[in-house]
């Protein structure tokens, strides 16, 4: 399991195959890889959105993540997953989030996978303050 939070520019396939190249031990032992990728939408609550800055408190955001990672290992029976998070400054189209996970068989990988994001999306750390036309907003989750 691997957790990232960058506020480098994400290529969510490039990571998949980099984490895959360096994990040799993958090979051959998955039948399934489930991938949630998540981008920045232009609009949100009928409101045009124009950017975005993505905050998040440093630490307990990677213990977070590793947490809900270890969850999903617990509940499914999985291989392995990897999860990377951007922050900082992003704009429409720009992909926010990865989660990957292997299993040997999909249903496994697809239901840790949507608990990694469901988890995520709902409890993880993260502030978005929202740039419309109207100005700058914080965005309320909503379960």
């Amino acid at each position: 399991m691997e957790i990232r939070i960058q506020a480098e520019a994400l290529n969510p396939w490039q990571a998949i195959i980099d984490y895959q190249s360096a994990h040799a031990e993958l090979e051959g032992r998955y039948g399934g890889l489930s991938v949630f990728i998540g981008a920045m939408r232009d609009l949100n609550d009928g409101e045009a959105v124009r950017a975005m800055t993505l905050e998040h408190y440093p630490g307990m955001t990677e213990k977070f993540l590793q947490r809900v990672s270890e969850e999903a290992s617990e509940e499914w029976d999985i291989i392995d997953s990897l999860v990377v998070h951007r922050y900082g400054e992003l704009a429409p189209g720009d992909p926010i989030v990865l989660v990957a996970v292997w299993s040997a068989h999909r249903a496994e990988a697809f239901a840790a996978c949507r608990y990694i994001i469901d988890e995520l999306k709902t409890r993880a750390p993260f502030w978005k303050n929202e740039t419309t036309p109207e100005g700058r907003r914080w965005v309320t989750r909503k379960s």
